[in-house]
């Protein structure tokens, strides 16, 4: 089983490719988001150990981007951050498990073999040739690139990893607001909207669709 971690801090980084690979696990480790997108579309790990606090981008748009690019292992997000609103947050990009830092070793190695336990291969995803690029929040087909505020990136990733679904309109706005943020009935639509137009500039074929009384799909 493959794990990859992504972890900046270098000591962290080498304490927990250890200990993994002490329990016989084929172990990566990388210390960036975009080491994380390249090491994870060339060869999908079983389960991630994702950093939320990264150099070059959040782990929690990095999960979203993965999500995107078809990969469905599971995501154990490693934090210093233990508020409510940073563990929600982690939960509606993507992620299956949190575990606040510092911690036990001992503790994150028996969630990384329950999660891998549970674990089933899904198929993957790809929405024709878009691609989303955490580190530099933007949407890309081909050579062209448009970038998206980080509430637009988060609406976005929430429906590229679930095509042809109609995700309701209080999964988004947990998505793309913390927990607690005052968002108003149309501030969604505004956001769609701006969406809308720079999937359009894009010329791609994909679009955001309305689904009445529900919320949005992203066909």
């Amino acid at each position: 089983m493959r794990v990859l971690i992504v972890e900046d801090d270098a000591d962290l980084r080498r304490i927990v490719r250890r200990g993994l690979e002490e329990e016989d696990l084929d172990v990566e480790a990388v210390r960036t988001g975009h080491e994380a997108i390249a090491a994870a579309t060339a060869r999908p790990p079983e389960l991630l150990v994702l950093d939320i606090g990264l150099p070059d981008s959040d782990g929690r748009d990095v999960c979203q981007a993965l999500r995107v690019q078809g990969v469905t292992a599971p995501v154990i997000f490693l934090t210093a951050r233990d508020a409510v609103s940073d563990r929600l947050a982690g939960f509606t990009a993507g992620g299956d498990d949190y575990l606040t830092k510092p911690f036990a070793l001992a503790e994150l190695i028996a969630r990384v073999k329950a999660l891998l336990k549970r674990s089933a291969p899904a198929p993957g995803f790809a929405l024709g040739d878009l691609k989303l690029d955490p580190a530099a929040h933007a949407v890309s087909r081909g050579e062209k690139s448009i970038p998206l505020t980080p509430t637009e990136f988060r609406i976005l990733g929430a429906l590229a990893a679930r095509p042809e679904e109609a995700v309701r309109r209080r999964e988004l706005i947990a998505t793309g607001w913390p927990d607690g943020a005052i968002v108003h009935d149309n501030t969604l639509d505004v956001y769609v909207a701006r969406l809308r137009r720079k999937l359009r500039a894009l010329e791609t074929e994909a679009e955001i669709a309305t689904v009445r009384g529900v919320g949005y799909t992203l066909r």
